[in-house]
């Protein structure tokens, strides 16, 4: 629904709703039509019996509660239960001011279609009792849009509210059987009871709650849906949409929402010729731009996920000031270019220092919330984490707080764990100037690296003074084309070449003892061969390493020039099905030879190379340091001693 034609749902309309909302949330009486509770529920009070809160709640909103009913539907008791402690959890915080919050705006909702189809008016009638009989009918029928535009907005504003807390794990079992359509108050009943009784069944911790939560959300959205498919008079609910501003929430039938992208429009974006240097890990940027907008939404999957090239994780690394956070802007840049093109939803996150909490669990949670923010197969999804060696800790490393560990066993979980799924609409890089610091198995997570080195010529830096000092002088040029040196395709052509031998000293004497016993690297077996000789130098090269290779030349098998006019507009290819993506990239798909094999592997072995002799040089640094701290700490001793 295009955002001019949404009309804003007042807040304090909302708000207004908030006591009915507490009210349905702290306990009614319900007797189910549809749906049989569980048997855990039935059993677990004993008649007769009440059951008081373990504490007095301060969280705002749930302050005074009265003590649980022996029966009835008592959802707050079952979320503070859920948490398996005697304070409530902040899981269990959320999702308790998540769902007041959802059920407030399902009432408020439902206020307005009621307005609209002339509902309301005919409420008035029938409490009065001069509804004519022949009107029953058409009452009915306008509750009904009432009920499932109310049922609709609850379950899809709690999914909405919940995304970012969701956990790593999803709940099958839930079911959804209580739709009941007389009116929004019992049709919100027959839903939260539905809530109830797949918590008492489901929800053992934290994780389990929200997780259940998220599944019951999305299956009383998708029954709702397709019950709304035959109903009369449904325009006065889907002839409309809303925008809920302060949670940027739209609402536009059944369709579930999606989070408007703010990251970007609030980054300084910058061109691929304001970049200068770093010609590689410019092009590599540049040509991942476009893989990620061929991702189609009906299959949920790209095409170059399917073909082998697709940059999941990668890693640019290098010295402060070399241009990390430009080529983040780039990156971004084109993306959010390239979406606009499409009409596609973008989304930009970050992950920062100013994630780590001191609280238990909050920093894993931080870090979770933002992968799948990330990773949402709704939007094309871009996330960074700048400086990672700060916010990620190593494992055995005492120096790291409990915080930085929980975000490594995250990301590690999140990046190449047993439940990770690369569909090609999202992908995250990594940007540090210490990659050393990075515990080893999180950067092998990497299946890209990007050297960022920034300037290194002559005319590099003839350019970028050029491109900094703007156009606002007078000074001459002098004997130089300027920019003639950023030519992509010159600059990344001799930066592949030059890899094919290795950089670092350490690895040169691999290669140079493997090419004088095999020879030319020209099969499979000489170029094994000079990976086990890197493996048996380098213990940190493993399997995965080599993985992280045949990407990289995957990625170079799809690295050729796709037309411009395939980003300038959506008809010639990111509106194409899915099945004319794949032929028309298929089609451009270059031969993998063992050039490009020996390339990646002299890369990728001296990225290791590079982080290992860093590591040892920043030990020995200040291991000499300390030393020199301690003889002058000595000398000065010793002569206070002789002047006493």
């Amino acid at each position: 629904m295009d955002a001019r034609n949404e009309m804003e749902l007042p807040e304090d309309e909302i708000r207004q709703h908030y006591p009915q909302a507490l009210s349905l949330l702290t306990g009614f009486e319900h007797a189910p039509r549809l749906g049989r509770p569980t048997p855990e529920a039935a059993a677990e009070r004993s008649p007769g019996i009440v059951t008081g809160a373990r504490f007095r709640p301060t969280t705002p909103g749930l302050v005074g509660r009265p003590a649980a009913q022996a029966d009835g539907v008592h959802l707050l008791e079952r979320i503070e239960d859920a948490g398996g402690d005697d304070l409530l959890t902040p899981a269990a915080a959320t999702m308790a001011r998540v769902l007041r919050r959802a059920t407030a705006i399902a009432l408020a909702v439902a206020g307005e279609v009621a307005a609209r189809s002339g509902a309301a008016e005919l409420k008035r009638i029938n409490l009065q009792s001069r509804l004519s009989p022949d009107r029953h009918r058409e009452f009915a029928e306008l509750l009904a849009v009432e009920s499932l535009a109310a049922l609709s907005v609850l379950a899809n504003a709690t999914a909405f509210l919940l995304a970012d807390h969701a956990p790593g794990r999803t709940v099958d079992s839930v079911s959804v059987d209580e739709i009941l359509t007389d009116n929004a108050q019992t049709a919100l009943q027959g839903a939260l009871w539905d809530l109830d009784r797949n918590l008492a069944r489901e929800a053992k911790d934290d994780a389990s709650l929200i997780a259940t939560a998220l599944a019951w959300a999305e299956a009383l959205s998708s029954a709702v849906a397709a019950r709304a498919q035959n109903a009369p008079r449904i325009r006065a609910f889907t002839g409309a949409s809303w925008r809920v501003a302060a949670d940027d929430m739209p609402i536009a039938g059944f369709a579930p929402p999606t989070k408007r992208q703010r990251g970007p429009v609030a980054m300084t974006f910058k061109r691929p010729d304001e970049v200068v240097g770093n010609a590689i890990a410019k092009h590599q940027a540049m040509r991942l731009a476009r893989m990620i907008v061929a991702y189609d939404f009906d299959r949920m999957m790209n095409p170059f996920v399917e073909l082998g090239g697709f940059v999941f994780t990668f890693l640019g690394d290098g010295r402060p000031g070399t241009g990390k956070t430009t080529l983040i802007q780039m990156m971004a840049g084109l993306i959010h270019e390239y979406c606009q093109v499409a009409d596609y939803p973008f989304r930009y996150r970050n992950l920062s220092v100013d994630n780590i909490d001191s609280y238990q669990g909050k920093s894993g949670q931080n870090a979770r919330a933002f992968v799948n923010a990330v990773i949402d197969p709704k939007v094309i999804g871009f996330g960074t984490i700048d400086d990672i060696d700060q916010i990620a800790g190593r494992r055995g490393d005492r120096q790291s707080s409990s915080g930085q560990q929980e975000i490594t066993a995250v990301l590690m979980e999140a990046f190449a764990g047993a439940q990770t799924v690369v569909r090609g609409n999202a992908t995250f890089g990594m940007f540090s100037n210490h990659a050393e610091n990075i515990d080893d198995a999180l950067r092998q997570r990497a299946s890209a690296r990007l050297l960022i080195d920034g300037p290194k010529t002559r005319a590099d830096f003839i350019d970028i003074l050029g491109l900094l000092l703007g156009e606002r002088h007078q000074i001459p040029t002098g004997d130089h084309d300027l920019m003639r040196a950023q030519a992509i395709r010159r600059a990344v052509a001799e930066s592949y070449e030059g890899h094919a031998r290795p950089h670092e000293p350490g690895l040169e004497k691999v290669f140079a003892h493997v090419a004088a016993t095999h020879g030319p690297l020209d099969d499979l077996a000489d170029l094994g061969s000079y990976l086990h000789a890197i493996a048996q130098a380098e213990p940190r090269f493993t399997g995965r390493s080599v993985k992280n290779i045949t990407d990289a030349v995957k990625s170079r098998a799809m690295d050729f020039d796709m037309p411009d006019d395939w980003f300038q507009t959506p008809g010639p290819f990111l509106h194409q099905p899915y099945d004319r993506k794949l032929e028309m990239i298929e089609a451009l798909r270059r031969p993998v030879t063992t050039e490009m094999v020996i390339q990646e592997i002299n890369r990728y072995a001296d990225s290791e190379w590079r982080y290992a002799d860093s590591a040892d040089e920043t030990a020995i640094e200040e291991a000499v340091r300390n030393m020199q701290r301690m003889a002058e700490a000595k000398r000065r001793f010793e002569e206070g001693k002789e002047g006493i």
